[in-house]
């Protein structure tokens, strides 16, 4: 049933969605915010990762 869901031309028409509805000029802004807020979401993960006991040791 969702085999194929993404196709190359899907993608096409997509852009061509957001630029019609975004406009040329505030979608290289849109996509720099998403690239600093995942950059964001990875460092924090990883942080946490980091502070996470080992599990292998008792905490008491």
């Amino acid at each position: 049933m969702l085999r194929n869901a993404m196709e190359p031309w899907h993608l096409v028409v997509l852009l061509v969605v957001c630029l019609l509805v975004f406009g040329s000029k505030k979608l290289p802004d849109m996509a720099r915010s998403l690239g600093k807020s995942a950059r964001i979401l990875k460092s924090e993960a990883k942080a946490m990762r980091a502070e996470e006991p080992d599990p292998g040791t008792s905490p008491h």
